[in-house]
């Protein structure tokens, strides 16, 4: 299921502490959503779209979760962090399925700020904000949390909100948010997504500590059982507070949610297919292609469904850590690019459903193609001087990864990867290549998937041909993200999804203060003042032609700094589910929506007499 938060006309109006002059802050408004770069569609609606307000309450839904798990405090960055934890909080404002960069009312029912120049904002919280256990929810319960986070939460988030200066409680139902800066556009949606705690329930807890203990939160759903480590099931609060909101006819309709934990994906798949939950996100082509012939699905009691969603395409890499060597070196980067055959992977294993990804936006207005425009060109040409010789070229071109003939042996790729390594000073002796100190390459490749070597050992046979020593080492879920944390590995695989308003988290994706912070999300380790400098562009870009020209050129500087092999993405999400659920007609743009899916009775009945009989 998916996430809800981000790891939302014009009135004057007089507070208590002064007068807001319009003359002073021209463009200040307060307004019942936030927009940044766009004009709300639906301002004043009191269903969304993509809902049925008619919708039945009732009913469960199940989903599969890899690994265990151990910490309710996601926020915190420690252990492994429980699926599905997100439900139990509410945050200011509350995401548009339909429209990117716009919330509505949530938490907060109003809002004060400067959608151009944004120095401040104020949140109008609704005194009707209740938490689960019927206390109010007030403006210090705001700035608890966002101090909270500011001292205690993981770095990456820390990281993520460092434009907030300061929290000010300004009366039991206001309070304000005052930037560093005056042109973070996007910092009023990452305030608005977070979740929010009460002040009352961390009064003698320990906010950096792993916990399975519940915490209290506002959220449509509370903790109805915790088997430890193996599942955790939710159940609706029928007292939710928000639940007659605009945002919120006909949503969280299931009376129970839960999460089942697996070691791996594969042995999860064959607990869908017996039942033990009902809703499966597939992620491998032969799988979706060949192995829904099972009893159930030929039965009809199991629907397979894709769909697309106008966000850009998840990136799938294979990840470089440029901190290490022989991968601090562009040459060897550029190199091994060559060696990864997609063409092959996806005539033989993938069943030529997948696209090879070109960048880290495929599949949507942000993305490179064809030559830099000149707009693009005017915010580059500063910058040529400093990059790199090979990503100074790759950032002038229709940059495209090689194409292989597919036949499996990837011959003219290998030889031109030889060559780029010999002309950069690495030389062969005995089959093996050496460094310039005469030192053999070897890399350790990182994973927790059991089913993933099908899919790496193409690439690592081309490796050993390239004369690289290539070691797999796979570790369980708990040690690989320690690992990754510290970022304590040569390669490994990686999926980043990305936004269509790019912004603060491109920083930590790309930046190079995230690439020496512990925890964060810089797992390359890129370290390139150029791409700093644009990221920063990006996050303060004044409108949308702006964010997204801006965008290209970071993307234009990603893929030709060589800092991953990215590999392949799908345009739609495979899902399969036990023929027991609907959805509204009309689907939301950016999301599967499943949030807004109810029970259909009859059909519930029906899977469940087929799962006794079985």
């Amino acid at each position: 299921m998916q996430q809800r938060f981000a790891y939302a006309k014009p009135t004057v109006f007089a507070l208590g502490f002064s007068l807001i002059s319009l003359s002073a802050w021209s463009a200040v408004q307060t307004t019942p959503y936030i927009a940044i770069h766009t004009t709300p569609k639906y301002a004043t609606a009191q269903v969304m779209p993509y809902a049925n307000p008619n919708a039945p309450k009732g009913g469960y839904i199940s989903n599969a979760s890899n690994g265990t798990f151990d910490n309710l405090n996601s926020m915190n960055g420690k252990g492994s962090g429980v699926a599905g934890v997100d439900y139990l909080f509410d945050s200011l404002m509350s995401n548009s399925l339909d429209e990117p960069s716009v919330m509505y009312p949530l938490l907060a029912e109003k809002v004060t700020f400067d959608p151009d120049q944004s120095s401040f904002i104020i949140y109008h919280l609704n005194p009707k904000a209740r938490f689960s256990d019927g206390s109010e929810l007030t403006a210090e319960d705001i700035k608890f949390t966002f101090d909270t986070y500011q001292t205690k939460a993981n770095l990456g988030l820390q990281m993520y909100i460092s434009d907030l200066a300061k929290t000010e409680v300004l009366s039991k139902y206001q309070v304000k948010m005052t930037f560093k800066s005056n042109n973070n556009a996007e910092m009023p949606l990452i305030l608005s997504s977070l979740p929010i705690y009460s002040k009352a329930d961390w009064k003698n807890k320990d906010f950096t500590k792993v916990t399975i203990q519940p915490i209290l939160g506002s959220g449509p759903y509370l903790i109805d059982r915790i088997d430890a480590g193996r599942s955790i099931t939710y159940k609706r609060n029928p007292n939710y507070w928000a639940k007659d909101l605009p945002i919120n006819r006909g949503r969280y309709n299931f009376n129970q949610m839960k999460y089942v934990y697996y070691r791996n994906m594969d042995i999860a798949f064959e607990g869908f297919k017996s039942g033990q939950y009902t809703l499966h996100e597939e992620k491998k082509a032969r799988t979706w292609v060949t192995e829904y012939d099972f009893p159930a699905f030929k039965a009809g009691m199991v629907k397979k469904y894709s769909f697309k969603a106008e966000n850009p395409s998840v990136t799938q890499s294979f990840e470089f850590n440029n901190r290490r060597a022989p991968f601090n070196d562009i040459h060897m980067r550029q190199a091994l690019s060559y060696a990864y055959d997609f063409e092959w992977l996806n005539k033989a294993l993938f069943y030529g459903q997948y696209q090879r990804l070109q960048g880290h936006f495929q599949n949507s207005e942000l993305a490179a193609t064809g030559k830099p425009s000149q707009a693009e060109l005017e915010i580059l040409k500063p910058y040529l001087n400093q990059l790199d010789p090979i990503q100074r070229q790759g950032v002038l071109v229709d940059w495209k990864y090689p194409v292989t003939d597919a036949s499996g042996f990837n011959r003219k790729g290998l030889l031109t990867a030889r060559q780029i390594l010999i002309d950069a000073g690495y030389r062969y002796k005995n089959g093996v290549l050496l460094d310039k100190k005469g030192k053999p390459i070897s890399i350790e490749f990182l994973i927790h998937q059991d089913g993933l070597q099908r899919t790496m050992m193409p690439f690592v046979r081309n490796l050993k041909k390239l004369g690289i020593r290539v070691n797999i080492r796979q570790v369980d879920v708990p040690q690989y993200l320690e690992r990754m944390r510290k970022y304590d590995f040569d390669m490994t695989t990686l999926a980043m999804p990305q936004s269509l308003t790019p912004g603060n988290e491109q920083a930590q994706m790309w930046g190079s203060k995230a690439a020496k912070e512990m925890g964060n999300y810089n797992y390359a380790g890129i370290q390139n003042p150029v791409i700093d400098d644009v990221v920063q562009q990006i996050i303060r870009a004044p409108n949308r032609e702006q964010l997204v020209i801006r965008t290209k050129v970071l993307d234009r500087l990603l893929r030709s700094g060589y800092y991953q092999i990215l590999t392949y993405s799908k345009d739609k999400t495979w899902m399969a589910y036990w023929n027991m659920y609907q959805q509204p007609k009309i689907k939301p743009k950016l999301s599967s929506g499943i949030d807004y899916w109810w029970v259909d009775v009859q059909q519930a009945q029906k899977v469940t007499q087929y799962l006794r009989q079985q």
